[in-house]
């Protein structure tokens, strides 16, 4: 960037308030992230599919015991606030009167289907940098879930990958098996 060129970055609470005042498209899906608006691809039907998924599955097994959060943004700092698939947050009577953040998150899910190397490489290190204790992308691609846990800096000390035929349990969750299969649709 040259000297005389800034620029301008924005604010959660800027980015709040232009969704409020109308200025931002309700119809595009974007979220914050490093002060800039990122317009996020329409998603597809197994994108879709998958998130429904994973909310079938999730919500009855943790009742009262953890938040399920389909598609809504999680503060990460005052300049990023992405907007991942399904979060897992610790259970509370209140259901977070007011905002989510970053410390009160269980386990993250991104899916992608288009997306994997953002999801990897721009929105991981920011989910590592808050200690956003596990992260899982759905790799539609692929048919895989790589997990990441153990947040360490920018980055996670542990990563697995599962895919057809095995299991995986939300660390926070230990009790609790998801067969890959069933996730994935395969």
């Amino acid at each position: 960037m040259h000297a005389d060129i800034a620029k301008k970055l924005f604010t959660v609470d800027e980015y709040y308030r232009m969704g409020e005042a109308g200025i931002l498209d309700h119809t595009l899906r974007t979220e914050l992230i490093n002060g800039e608006i990122i317009e996020m691809r329409p998603l597809g039907d197994r994108h879709m599919e998958c998130v429904n998924r994973a909310n079938t599955v999730l919500v009855p097994a943790l009742m009262n015991r953890a938040i399920v959060s389909v598609q809504n943004a999680v503060r990460i700092n005052n300049l990023t606030m992405p907007q991942p698939d399904l979060v897992l947050y610790k259970f509370r009577k209140d259901f977070y009167k007011g905002r989510h953040e970053s410390s009160d998150v269980l386990l993250l899910i991104e899916v992608s289907d288009s997306t994997f190397r953002y999801d990897r490489y721009v929105k991981l290190p920011l989910y590592a940098s808050v200690g956003i204790r596990e992260v899982w992308i759905e790799d539609l691609t692929n048919n895989r879930v790589a997990a990441f846990r153990d947040p360490a800096g920018k980055t996670y000390s542990t990563s697995l990958v599962f895919g057809a035929g095995e299991s995986i349990s939300p660390l926070a969750f230990p009790d609790m098996t998801i067969a890959i299969d069933e996730f994935l649709g395969l």
